[in-house]
């Protein structure tokens, strides 16, 4: 990675913002409870990604696009005071921004989340110029808008910047991003379902050998992460904390990931900060809500409890 871009981590991809509903637990199918409380919260993939590196020190830019309507007005206000460069995030006209009603089982904080995206947001391959990748150490991507995304991780691969992904279901043509891909993680269902194989550590050893990536992870929800790279699994557990909203954690794992990798960690420190951050983000509300220093992530990692997978244990970090 260069030390002289300009930018540690660039980010292409997805914004949202939610509607959270908090209710006292989930009601049977054809059912009604009623909601306890409701609030706006901005998220999103990459942008919640891209704030939690600008939170930790990084020097950070979001390319995307934004609704114009009163959601797309939360998002952007939320982005312009995080810190994050927003040069190259386009505001569509007549465009509604992406939306999610989240709600989070208040006995648990878990979230079932229901969302919608526009085709007017769509990104296009020739809107991102080559000097939006290379103005940066580090690429960070999702799979939505995959043939922008591709085109995106083509012009790093090209120029030798390292991409990590965040994925979490099949996309037409997504063939066409792996390739270009060093750091994959996905949502723990991605491996099966992209190569048909039900073991979790033969589908992350098919998808690295296919594909060559430097490392092939998945995370595990309340268990953490498991990867692969350098030919041998790690495994790295999750952290018990007081959950209030799992929302966001998965977006803050990556941003704590990509952190690390600027940072030069090695893969086991990596997740197990990762998960750390992830733990403290489900502490608040919002997608965002918790987002933590590396200090409070570090005194974490030092005093916390572990919540560990039995049949990966013998990987654990």
């Amino acid at each position: 990675m260069s030390a002289t871009a300009q930018f540690d981590v660039v980010g292409v991809g997805l914004n949202a913002t939610d509607t959270v509903l908090v209710i006292p637990h989930f009601p049977a199918y054809g059912g009604k409870v009623p909601f306890l409380s409701e609030m706006f919260s901005p998220g999103g993939q990459v942008a919640s990604a891209m704030v939690c590196c600008a939170s930790l020190g990084l020097r950070t830019k979001y390319v995307g696009t934004i609704g114009d309507d009163q959601r797309g007005d939360i998002q952007w206000d939320s982005l312009q005071g995080s810190g994050v460069n927003l040069d190259h995030v386009v505001r569509r006209a007549n465009c509604p921004n992406q939306s999610a009603y989240i709600l989070i089982d208040q006995t648990t904080g878990e979230r079932t989340v229901f969302w919608s995206r526009s085709d007017c947001l769509r990104i296009e391959p020739e809107e991102i110029t080559p000097e939006m990748i290379t103005c940066a150490r580090l690429l960070h991507i999702d799979g939505h808008d995959t043939h922008a995304v591709a085109h995106a991780a083509r012009i790093a691969r090209h120029h030798g910047i390292p991409v990590t992904i965040d994925v979490d279901t099949i996309y037409k043509g997504f063939e066409d991003v792996l390739p270009n891909v060093d750091y994959l993680i996905t949502s723990s269902e991605f491996p099966e379902r992209w190569t048909g194989e039900a073991d979790p550590m033969k589908a992350l050893t098919l998808l690295q050998d296919s594909y060559g990536m430097k490392m092939a992870a998945m995370t595990l929800g309340a268990h953490g992460a498991l990867a692969r790279v350098g030919g041998r699994f790690v495994y790295s557990p999750a952290f018990v904390v007081n959950c209030l909203d799992t929302t966001g954690a998965g977006d803050v794992f990556h941003g704590a990931f990509c952190y690390s990798v600027v940072k030069g960690f090695e893969i086991g420190e990596a997740l197990e900060f990762a998960n750390a951050m992830a733990a403290l983000n489900c502490t608040a509300m919002g997608a965002r809500g918790g987002i933590s220093t590396e200090s409070e992530a570090r005194a974490l990692i030092a005093r916390g409890e572990r919540r560990t997978k039995a049949e990966f244990k013998a990987y654990r970090t």
